[in-house]
């Protein structure tokens, strides 16, 4: 996969957190794509005490969901734990991993969060602007914003709501099991990033392509 332009990744907070303020205006959350043929998982995982950062990308086709290719890039951590900036951390490892790929993937789910963020720029939102390709954020733990119940049935979903804004949803994707929170990263509108994700998971929790690239990027 060609990556047509470097990008730039301070190393500081303060110019972290003003570059998230100025590409954040570059988000789309409208349906900007046409037929999926292949979606990606992205996950990076840590090692030698954080010192080395493992980004994994595993394409898989869709609808069918078989693994096609697979990617694992190791280097130095770049950024260091700022909760908001983990785009920061990860994303330059991940670029590399991409840029592996014989398979362009038309879809991207991100193992973290999209709008659900303080200033509506997770890691989805960050990459899906930088590569210019849709991305989800699909995570497993709460960040920000209030929701009621969601129903145990798999397929329910309620609003994730900040500051009167909403953000994401929390998605049940299976019937009894803990759900997810699923957000916007770019070019895809927040109905259609959920029912995206409930194609992509079958009978577990995550989505297989959430499951090959945290297997992946944990080996």
């Amino acid at each position: 996969m060609k990556i047509d332009q470097k990008f730039p990744f301070p190393t500081d907070v303060e110019t972290a957190i003003a570059l998230q303020e100025k590409l954040r205006h570059q988000v789309i959350t409208e349906d900007q794509f046409g037929t999926i043929k292949y979606v990606a998982g992205i996950d990076v995982g840590y090692s030698d005490s954080d010192k080395i950062t493992q980004a994994a990308v595993a394409v898989l086709s869709f609808p069918q969901l078989e693994l096609l290719e697979q990617s694992i890039v190791k280097r130095p951590t770049y950024f260091s734990y700022v909760p908001g900036l983990l785009s920061f951390r990860e994303i330059p490892a991940i670029l590399d991993a991409l840029e592996k790929l014989n398979i362009t993937p038309e879809l991207l789910l991100c193992d973290g969060q999209g709008l659900i963020h303080p200033r509506r720029f997770g890691i989805a939102c960050h990459l899906g602007v930088l590569v210019n390709i849709p991305s989800i954020g699909v995570a497993k733990s709460h960040y920000i914003g209030q929701y009621n119940s969601v129903g145990l049935e798999r397929g329910n979903w309620q609003p994730i709501i900040d500051e009167e804004e909403v953000i994401g949803a929390i998605v049940r994707t299976r019937t009894g099991v803990k759900p997810i929170y699923v957000s916007t990263g770019h070019r895809i509108s927040l109905i259609t990033a959920i029912n995206y994700v409930l194609k992509c998971t079958t009978k577990y929790r995550l989505p297989e392509t959430t499951r090959w690239a945290d297997k992946l990027a944990s080996n």
